[in-house]
């Protein structure tokens, strides 16, 4: 949709009264890395990927997945996500997970979280462990998704990724629960601190957190950030994830707006001061993406690097230094993608919401593929080293 007058007089305000000058984006892209004429964008298939199905719906089954997450645990790769008989963000939604010995072979899934008693909705809040101890997040909504109301995190915890506690809320510094929703994929610092985002109330406004807490369950932090004007109690930042570079961190975000690129901030004080959100010439297709490192420290983005909705196809874009992304891969492409076999509010086709971890030597992506299928593709480690200058 076209951005108000208004806010764009906000946005030319703040430009000026911050010298004059935007922040300058905290990455580029390489000219001509994709070709939006194309609709794989011109991209080779990674080196030596391998997609792997995690649950297939069937007639008996629910037939919506999304929000999928992995983490390592215990020698064992762990995949969360949340399901439904049909719809996107029913009340009757539900969290689900599977787990792998090898990435290959996935358990039928169990129910992590059930479905709350309406209007309450839980969604996949993703994972962290120390080693010892599984924490899996579950955002609740207490009014539903659909009244824009946001809601709150709450955890379990397990040490065998097989019993697990009683929900308990997700505490601030203060030691008050933190009103907010938790994005997926904490990332851990050299020095151990969590940096992440809570979709903080009222609504859902990213906001950077970070604690030093090992679990992440306690301690959160709200960083300093200005976020960019916007209408509502819904941020034009969403659904961020983060990268290293040097001694800063750059936390990348879905642009609401219907610019199809992707904004970032960043932060050299470990996440407890961040510079105002900068449009980047990254394409995205407006949708949640994933940020990370390689073991070498060479950044990397997954996401649909379009510059319209669709969500095809998924790539793999990487930068030696964080600050300028120069190949891309793909992850999987139109020609890769099956029909959409069942009906269902806001299913359409497209590799949905990735996220990514580092298990035995691979990166691994997962995503719902039509909203549907629960996949995963996962790419050898030294074949992409290899092919950064």
């Amino acid at each position: 949709m076209n951005c108000p007058f208004w806010i764009l007089a906000i946005a030319l305000w703040l430009t000026v009264a911050h010298g004059g000058e935007q922040n300058p984006a905290p990455y580029s892209v390489a000219p001509g890395l994709f070709d939006q004429a194309r609709p794989d964008l011109g991209l080779r298939p990674a080196p030596g990927l391998e997609t792997i199905s995690v649950f297939k719906p069937a007639a008996d089954t629910d037939k919506f997945s999304n929000g999928v997450v992995l983490l390592p645990f215990k020698g064992q790769l762990y995949a969360q996500w949340q399901s439904s008989p049909k719809d996107e963000d029913s009340q009757d939604t539900w969290v689900a997970y599977s787990v792998s010995d090898d990435g290959e072979k996935w358990s039928v899934p169990m129910v992590l979280a059930p479905a709350g008693k309406a209007p309450h909705m839980r969604s996949s809040g993703g994972w962290l462990t120390d080693g010892n101890t599984l924490v899996a997040f579950i955002n609740v909504w207490p009014t539903g998704f659909q009244s824009g109301e946001g809601g709150y995190t709450d955890y379990l915890l397990s040490r065998d990724g097989k019993r697990w506690s009683r929900p308990k809320r997700v505490l601030g510094i203060d030691g008050k629960p933190v009103p907010g929703i938790i994005e997926q994929d904490p990332h851990r610092l050299a020095n151990g601190r969590l940096i992440t985002a809570f979709h903080a109330q009222p609504g859902v406004t990213a906001t950077p957190f970070f604690t030093d807490d090992v679990l992440g369950i306690r301690g959160w932090q709200r960083g300093k950030m200005q976020n960019l004007p916007h209408e509502g109690n819904q941020s034009r930042e969403l659904e961020p994830s983060t990268f290293q570079r040097s001694n800063c961190v750059v936390m990348v975000f879905r642009d609401q707006t219907d610019s199809f690129r992707q904004l970032a901030a960043e932060s050299c004080d470990a996440g407890e001061t961040w510079s105002t959100p900068a449009l980047t010439d990254m394409p995205d297709s407006r949708a949640k993406q994933s940020a990370g490192n390689l073991p070498d420290g060479a950044a990397f983005i997954v996401n649909a690097p379009r510059t319209d909705k669709l969500r095809i196809p998924l790539a793999l874009t990487l930068s030696r230094n964080g600050k300028v992304f120069d190949r891309a891969w793909l992850l999987r492409g139109p020609a890769d993608l099956p029909p959409l076999r069942f009906e269902g509010r806001y299913k359409r086709p497209g590799y949905h919401y990735p996220k990514s971890v580092i298990w035995r030597n691979y990166l691994y992506v997962a995503y719902a593929t039509n909203k549907e299928d629960v996949e995963l593709t996962r790419v050898p480690i030294p074949s992409l080293v290899s092919v950064i200058p």
